[in-house]
This record gives C-alpha cells, structure tokens and sequence, in this order.
C-alpha cells in the first residue's frame, strides 16, 4: 500500500497536468467549431458559451457561497442594457460600452448586495428578488430609454463581430479568458474562505472571518461577470429585451446549475448546454419540451441530487482512490 501522502501526492499531479491540458484544448476545440459547423450550429454553440458563463456566475454565490441567488438574471440584462445603451444611444466605440457593461453590473450588485447580506438563506433570497423584480419594472416601464416591453433592436455592432462566425470568436475568446478567472477565484483563498462560509458559518465566523464582506465581495464578482454575459447576449443575438431580466430567467439558470451539478465548475455550462439543446431542437417535434425537461429534472432530483457531472466526478474520485490505495509499493 502507498503512503496517504503519496496517494495525495498522485492526486495533485493527476489534477495539476488535467488542468494545464485543459486551456490548451478548450481553446483548440472552440476554434476549430465554426470550420466544421453550419451556421446556425455555431450561432447556438455561441449562445450556449454565453449562457454557460451566465449559469457559473450564479455558480459562484449559490453553489460555492452558498446564498439564495434568487434574482440573478438582473445582472445579465443590466449587462446587456447597459452595452446595447452604449452602443445605440450614445455612439460609443465597442471595447469601452463592452467594459461599461459588467461595471454596471457590479455596481448594482454592490448596491442589492450592501442591502441583502444584512438577512440569510431564504430571506436573503426573497428580498434580492424583490430587489431585483423593481430593477426589472423599471426597464420594462422606461420606453423612452430602454425601449419598454419592446427591448433595443438591431444594436449597431461593428463590420468584425457582426456576423455570426465574427460573434462566436469574440463570444468564445471572452468566455475562455473568464472561465479561467472564475476557476482561479474558486480555488483562491478568498474562494476556500467562501466555501467554508458555505459549509459551516458559525465555525467561520468563530475563526474571525467577516461573513458579511465575503458574501458581498461575491456577489460583486458574480454580477461582474454576469455582466459580461450579458453584453455577450447582444453580440450574439444583436437586440435586448426585458424578458432576459425577469424572474422567471433567474429559475431557469437556477435549473442549469442543479442539473449539471451546483458543486462542480463545468456543471453549469453542462446544464445550460441541455437546456439550450432541449428548447432549440426538442421545440422542433413538441411544445411541451418543459415537459421533458421536468422529467429529466425529476430523475437528477431523485437519483443524482449532486446533479451530472457532480455524480460523475464522485465516481471519478473514488475510482482515483481506490486505484491508488491498491498500487504496490
């Protein structure tokens, strides 16, 4: 039998040479997709990548913080809001309304955040979407502004990204560089600090950890980049509307994340990959496609409630272990 700090030791090495490989082929796999694909596959595999790095900015406060993020599509559409604003009201070139736009989000994070951490759990959640529902009034009543029910249309982009291989590479790039930056805040020490917030807040608190500031700092990062989501969506699909802010899109990122896994960093991306594919491909044969989705979820709640790929890696790590413990010396 191996020592415990040699299997650990394996462990670390096998999880350190998967993650050096994993840039390097992620980026080749997203480049080559639009040379392969149609048009219309590269427009949904666009769309996907937005609304994965949508689902695992959720994932951040509510599956590694552990905070009801009720409300969290009011980031995404502040994103969207505020580049599409950019862009069509004030003639803004492309690079500073694309910065403008997760700043915004962050700022209104800061503000519903400064106001929200004060309660927790489910009270936390109810008043965010609260919060957030106002936010959400406020842009479907403003017709001047935001264009009302009616959202903004036809946002002038530039000549590059205009098309639909142009916004996937841009779409791709952004996603890629901020999936990285997520990873490495999850596996920070203010991220092990967030999960053990997660885990057991009173022992945290115990240890002299200000809950309080932690939970904000996160849900800062996570309406940042949220945001960029967001100013992403109107790359992609060239117009805003008011739906992608309402509550009824925060459950249904809430849904990507518990079907690929809430403790799992792809999780969300899986999730938002079989949302997207169920309503684009199943809507083609039925219109009852929540239907099936509701089975499907019905199935993970049942058997697997650490969702897809949270039941995969288990597997994965017991394998690892057992592996290691029956290595000769």
């Amino acid at each position: 039998m191996v020592a415990p700090s040699l299997s650990l030791a394996y462990r670390a090495r096998s999880l350190l040479r998967l993650e050096t490989l994993a840039f390097p082929t992620a980026a080749a796999v997203l480049f080559l997709l639009p040379l392969v694909l149609p048009e219309f596959y590269v427009y949904f595999a666009a769309l996907v990548l937005v609304t994965g790095l949508f689902a695992t900015s959720l994932n951040l406060v509510l599956g590694y913080g552990g905070m009801y993020q009720f409300h969290h599509a009011v980031f995404y559409g502040a994103g969207a809001y505020a580049f599409a604003l950019m862009l069509a009201k004030a003639h803004a070139p492309l690079w500073p309304a694309f910065l403008f736009a997760p700043l915004v989000s962050a700022m209104l994070g800061l503000l519903i955040g400064a106001i929200c951490v004060r309660l927790s759990k489910l009270y936390f959640g109810m008043l965010q979407l609260s919060l957030g529902s106002l936010v959400w009034a406020v842009v479907f009543r403003w017709y001047s502004f935001t264009g009302g029910g009616d959202g903004l249309h036809e946002i002038p982009l530039p000549d590059a990204i205009s098309t639909t291989r142009g916004a996937y590479y841009l779409t791709a790039v952004v996603v890629l560089i901020c999936m990285v930056l997520l990873y490495r805040i999850v596996n920070s020490p203010f991220g092990k600090i967030f999960q053990a917030i997660r885990d057991n807040p009173q022992r945290s608190e115990a240890i002299g950890v200000d809950i309080r500031l932690h939970q904000l700092k996160g849900e800062v990062l996570a309406a940042f980049f949220a945001g960029i989501a967001g100013a992403l969506y109107v790359v992609v699909e060239g117009s805003v509307v008011p739906d992608m802010m309402f509550w009824t899109a925060s459950m249904e990122v809430m849904v990507m994340c518990l079907l690929g896994g809430w403790y799992t960093f792809l999780g969300p991306l899986f999730g938002a990959a079989v949302i997207l594919g169920l309503r684009t491909f199943a809507g083609i044969y039925t219109d009852h496609w929540p239907l099936i989705l509701g089975i499907i979820l019905m199935a993970v709640i049942l058997f697997f409630p650490e969702g897809v790929l949270g039941l995969l890696l288990r597997r994965a790590n017991s394998k690892m272990e057992l592996s290691t413990e029956t290595e000769p010396e």
